[in-house]
């Protein structure tokens, strides 16, 4: 009885602090399989070179990757977007917010004041956490009519902090000011001028129940730390110990095209040849094109040198 009972009081706390930000070991437990860098309070740290590199990669290229490893719901599309000929690249800070309950909002503003140290509104909480290349994903449970949390005053808050835009599954306000933050690229469902209001004791429209908790923005699961790949409408949510390999599978492909591009051009190769699994000529040839060109193309040389290391020929 007694072991059921410590069982039972670790487990409680372990929830307890998990019911709004996330606990580091709750965190690491959920991410066991990213083995890099990581932020004091547990959350992946996918390295900035290799978020650098992510901005070129398409979201077909990633898409493949993750379904070759059975991640079904990364992507989720329909969106509304701020800056939409860019490429929004970073790692994901998630927050998670209900239709309002005054009972719920008392209760967590009680301890966020109290206990955790936290100041101002409860929308503003997760911003505090931001860094430099995050980016701040948020369900908004689509809210719309007064249920805005986001306008220019936090979304210059934000791009201060990270040098990214939002992802926003609701309605955002002052949509010219915060088009008018150069680099805020930004993808949302859709737009209202009212704002939130969160008084307890009066109109309540949103209570904000998770930080950094598993998050689910329209179809796609969102893990803090995920690296956010958003473009053309769509966005991909990659889990961190996936990301290097889905560069690598990027970069292979955009050099094959290369290739494949200029033999075509040259008339060496004919279309069904080079849109077709390649025959093993076209596979020397393309070996030996690399060598020849590895300063002078678009990945880095240590890359191509280790595609070139696979090879048998």
């Amino acid at each position: 009885m007694k072991k059921k009972l410590i069982l039972a009081c670790m487990l409680f706390g372990t929830y307890a602090s998990t019911a709004q930000q996330i606990s580091k070991d709750y965190l690491l437990l959920l991410t066991r399989e990213w083995k890099g860098d990581r932020f004091p309070d547990g959350r992946p740290k996918v390295e900035d070179k290799l978020l650098d590199r992510m901005k070129k990669v398409t979201l077909e290229e990633a898409w493949a990757v993750l379904r070759n490893h059975n991640y079904k719901h990364q992507f989720e599309g329909d969106w509304q977007l701020i800056n939409p000929d860019s490429v929004l690249v970073g790692r994901a800070v998630t927050a998670v917010f209900t239709p309002g309950r005054p009972d719920i909002q008392s209760a967590i503003d009680d301890k966020g004041h109290e206990k955790d140290g936290r100041i101002k509104s409860q929308n503003a909480w997760p911003i505090d956490l931001l860094t430099k290349r995050d980016v701040y994903v948020v369900d908004q449970f689509g809210a719309y009519e007064d249920g805005p949390t986001i306008g220019d005053n936090l979304g210059n808050s934000i791009y201060t902090k990270t040098g990214n835009g939002i992802v926003y599954d609701g309605a955002i306000r002052d949509l010219s000011g915060l088009k008018e933050i150069g680099g805020f690229t930004s993808f949302f469902r859709s737009y209202h001028p009212s704002h939130h209001l969160n008084d307890p004791k009066g109109a309540l429209n949103t209570t904000l129940v998770g930080i950094n908790q598993p998050t689910r923005i329209g179809k796609a699961t969102v893990m803090p730390g995920d690296v956010v790949l958003g473009r053309e409408g769509g966005i991909i949510f990659i889990p961190p110990h996936l990301a290097e390999e889905v560069v690598k599978v990027s970069e292979v492909v955009r050099l094959r095209d290369m290739f494949g591009h200029q033999r075509l051009r040259e008339q060496k190769y004919t279309p069904g040849q080079i849109d077709t699994r390649w025959s093993d000529e076209i596979e020397k040839d393309f070996s030996q094109w690399l060598r020849e060109h590895i300063n002078d193309l678009p990945v880095e040389a240590a890359e191509i040198q280790e595609i070139l290391k696979k090879r048998t020929w």
